[in-house]
């Protein structure tokens, strides 16, 4: 049975594609010697196998092994038509972790580094009509401080908020048919205010570009322009206005045709700013009801085991109350972000950066290069709200941050997107940001309102001793609170004393939430978290999504209008 069918990029999307996921070849490589060994010579022996795209420490995987691994083999057949090879035939990966060799047919085609955004090879000129063969190693080392690891434990087990780790291929594997003359690339600037799009699309060979937009099935808008191979922008006004909102994704779809290649794509219309301390969205101001969202699984780690149950997630959150999340310490598959754009469901994209030795300034080589990836990747989408490249900053090894390193990194990340905010380190320490946020597990709500009761006025204070200081001028957001432990594992981990009774839990997050809504100069907050995630378990829902308490229970504390809406 093939899991995970659906096509995984729904921002560019070809008919002529192939699903490569279910069951491939696998070994082991502890040695981390197979490729001076040529295991990736076709007639090599490979002792398991594994079903994509689950990793080896998954059970959907086939396999869950979960102690280090150095490094992974896979391998698969898979044939070609003449009419295939007519053109030119590309190889796609979602997400390999996390340095990446591919061979087709014992030829080296490709690599990449990096556990977390989308790759591609032309692999025309390696393969043949009939029977091909493809072999894929993954290196990772979740110890190695230059590597981004996100919540992945670095010790033999998961412990606190640090859980099983994950190597190899975690998302999709697909080929797709394309001619020569084709669209290469396509980034949507939707206007609300004028009630038109404009496109810019990367083409190969000459040809005319044409675009259709349509809203429900219905024609709004066309364009077209003829070009050698130069990039294209084409401006569309459209005959019909529908904004993107919280709740309703009204999104609006795109045909590009050029040569013989048709891409699909969408877009949403909607502003979103931030004037003075508060969040606009349309116009309106809008408090974000933010959960934090880690995307594990019980039984395939960072894999959803199907598209319904990334779609599911987002029910969740909004069931209880929620109208976003930060996305937390890992970058999520596209089909994620695709459920947030058509659900209406704000996102803060992060970065998994909390193992990466901030110390040092080649962190840079080991972060930017990806995150950018990652912020070309989302920039279209209309839930995206806000970029994160580093949570938490605390001293490492008895080393402070290198300053310096955020700084590029947030201006960089502007450079890229300056229609957005950055956050640089969310939680501490601020060096150059749009925002000012901290987190606070304070369980006490009396002492909790306390803390923020003076921003209303100006207030400005040392945040974290001297090493970070409130303006009392930038939009403020508690971005993580909460993380109330309410279990029957008395192993359980979380945050602070559990609560005695379900009572004493609803009052405290009553009190604690109460604190942030009425708060005018709060223009935000983000709850610890949607679901528990192993032995954590301060979730809303338990790790196989159960709800804890009755969701209509908790959006009534959640989800109560805000002083910044007032």
């Amino acid at each position: 049975m093939l899991l995970r069918p659906e096509h995984p990029r729904p921002r560019f999307r070809r008919d002529a594609w192939r699903n490569l996921n279910g069951v491939w070849e696998f070994r082991f490589d502890h040695g981390n010697s197979g490729v001076e060994r040529g295991f990736f010579r076709p007639g090599t022996e490979f002792d398991r196998t594994i079903t994509v795209p689950f990793c080896p420490q998954s059970r959907l995987s086939g396999i869950g092994y979960t102690d280090f691994l150095s490094r992974v083999w896979y391998r698969r057949r898979f044939s070609l038509s003449p009419e295939e090879l007519s053109g030119r035939v590309l190889l796609h990966f979602g997400a390999v972790d996390y340095r990446t060799i591919v061979y087709v047919n014992g030829a080296e085609c490709g690599r990449h580094t990096g556990g977390y955004t989308p790759f591609c090879f032309d692999v025309t000129d390696f393969a043949v009509p009939g029977e091909n063969v493809l072999t894929v190693t993954a290196e990772d080392d979740e110890r190695d401080p230059m590597i981004p690891t996100g919540k992945q434990s670095i010790l033999y087990g998961s412990a606190g908020c640090h859980y099983t780790r994950t190597t190899g291929i975690w998302q999709t594997v697909w080929l797709e048919f394309v001619p020569e003359t084709r669209v290469a690339s396509v980034r949507v600037f939707p206007n609300a205010a004028e009630g038109s799009v404009a496109l810019r699309a990367e083409v190969t060979g000459a040809g005319v570009l044409q675009a259709d937009v349509t809203f429900e099935g219905r024609p709004v808008g066309c364009a077209r322009r003829e070009t050698q191979g130069e990039a294209v922008t084409l401006t569309i006004p459209l005959s019909e206005k529908h904004l993107w909102d919280l709740g309703a994704g009204r999104l609006y779809d795109v045909a590009l045709t050029f040569g013989g290649d048709t891409v699909r794509t969408y877009f949403g219309l909607r502003t979103a700013d931030y004037r003075g301390k508060k969040f606009f969205l349309n116009g309106r101001p809008v408090f974000q009801r933010l959960v934090l969202d880690q995307g594990f699984y019980p039984d395939g780690v960072y894999t959803a085991p199907s598209d319904a149950e990334l779609a599911a997630d987002v029910d969740r959150a909004m069931a209880m109350g929620f109208n976003g999340a930060r996305l937390h310490q890992k970058v999520f598959e596209e089909r994620f972000l695709y459920h947030c754009d058509r659900k209406g469901y704000l996102v803060w994209d992060e970065f998994p950066s909390v193992y990466l030795d901030h110390t040092r300034p080649e962190a840079a080589y080991s972060l930017l290069p990806e995150w950018l990836d990652v912020v070309a990747r989302d920039a279209d989408s209309p839930c995206v709200v806000g970029w994160c490249p580093f949570n938490e900053t605390w001293d490492y090894e008895g080393r402070q941050q290198f300053d310096p390193l955020l700084a590029l990194v947030y201006r960089a990340t502007k450079a890229a997107d300056p229609t957005r905010p950055c956050i640089d380190t969310s939680g501490n320490y601020h060096v150059e940001t749009d925002v000012f946020d901290v987190h606070n597990y304070e369980q006490d709500p009396a002492v909790f309102a306390a803390a923020y009761a003076g921003l209303a006025d100006g207030k400005v204070w040392d945040v974290c001793g001297s090493r970070q200081r409130y303006d009392g001028k930038k939009p403020f957001f508690v971005s993580e609170y909460g993380g109330i432990r309410w279990t029957d594992d008395r192993n359980g981990w979380g945050y602070g004393a559990a609560p005695v009774s379900e009572q004493e839990f609803l009052d405290r997050l009553r009190g604690l939430t109460d604190a942030l809504l009425d708060n005018p100069a709060v223009f935000a907050y983000c709850y610890t978290q949607l679901t528990d995630v192993e032995q954590e378990q301060n979730g809303l829902y338990t790790y196989d999504r159960r709800p804890k308490f009755p969701p209509e229970q908790i959006r009534a504390i959640l989800a109560r209008r805000a002083a910044v809406e007032g």
